[in-house]
């Protein structure tokens, strides 16, 4: 079997930030997240955020970009701008759909179009420039879970914009791999990082999605996947998360419904439409949840 042939999309692993891929670790007892520092800039992260979930893209960034003027030593904005324009592609090519997910010529092929087309040339330099910036908080501090973060951050995202985007699957998967080092390194550092658990629990899940053949392939390099163990982490982060809590919902909604769970996708669903009542995405996807001919998903 030739490593041409192999496919392997991390899709949605993120996305965004998510986007710290790993695809082993155990999900333990869920502690309560720590609280954050009393720093009024992080008002500024929050907003866009929310802003992201409402697919007002350019509003998050005029946050993303605030921050990074009040906090220039964070490598967190520039990873949060990154996030702004991969999501934004994301949800242009339909990534965050049902018609995507739960379609496998789709989820493990990437979208439409060329390389030269869909390439993202914001996105990538702005990923880049995180990853700068936090490899040199970790050239000081090894240990700095900042830089850990944007590194796996950054690590996962262009992991996926590889594999989803541009199609180059290969590629995609020697990032992933770098990210599951530093996600692996980050949690034991900072087991309060729960956002991580978007990108670790949607890889395992992914990869446990994958043909057989495709699996064994992946194993000899090490690499396993494990649905149920990816929908608990990605749990973990539905439930505990702080910016990554709604994304990793809509991920384990989708989830849901390929395992024919639908009450539980129609609940998740439920829950984000009344959140963001701003993105019809969750709506129409509800809907389509709630049709009979969902059962059949």
């Amino acid at each position: 079997m030739g490593s041409k042939k192999v496919r392997v999309s991390l899709s949605l692993i993120a996305m965004l930030f998510v986007f710290v891929g790993a695809a082993t670790a155990a999900v333990g007892p869920v502690a309560e997240p720590s609280p954050l520092p009393a720093d009024a800039s992080l008002s500024l992260l929050d907003t866009g955020f929310r802003d992201l979930y409402q697919l007002q893209f350019r509003e998050a960034r005029s946050q993303f970009l605030e921050y990074q003027r009040t906090q220039p030593d964070d490598p967190l904005g520039k990873a949060a701008e990154a996030a702004s324009y991969l999501y934004e592609e994301f949800n242009a090519k339909g990534v965050f759909s049902s018609a995507f997910f739960l379609n496998d010529s789709k989820l493990f092929g990437g979208v439409t179009g060329s390389s030269a087309e869909n390439r993202n040339a914001a996105f990538l330099e702005t990923d880049h420039q995180a990853r700068d910036m936090a490899r040199q908080r970790l050239a000081s501090n090894p240990l700095d879970a900042r830089g850990l973060l944007v590194l796996t951050l950054a690590d996962g995202m262009e992991s996926d914009y590889d594999a989803i985007i541009e199609k180059k699957q290969l590629a995609g998967l020697g990032l992933m791999r770098q990210a599951e080092a530093e996600a692996a390194k980050l949690l034991e550092i900072d087991p309060m990082a729960q956002d991580a658990y978007v990108a670790l629990g949607a890889s395992n899940y992914i990869i446990g999605c994958l043909p057989t053949y495709k699996r064994i392939f992946l194993r000899v390099g090490g690499i396993h996947g494990d649905r149920t163990r990816g929908m608990q982490q990605m749990q973990v982060a539905a439930d505990h998360g702080r910016y990554l809590a709604p994304f990793a919902k809509i991920l384990l909604a989708l989830a849901f419904e390929r395992e024919h769970q639908m009450d539980r996708a129609r609940a998740l669903l439920a829950d984000l439409t009344a959140e963001f009542p701003g993105n019809p995405l969750f709506a129409q996807e509800l809907a389509l949840a709630r049709q009979p001919s969902s059962q059949n998903r």
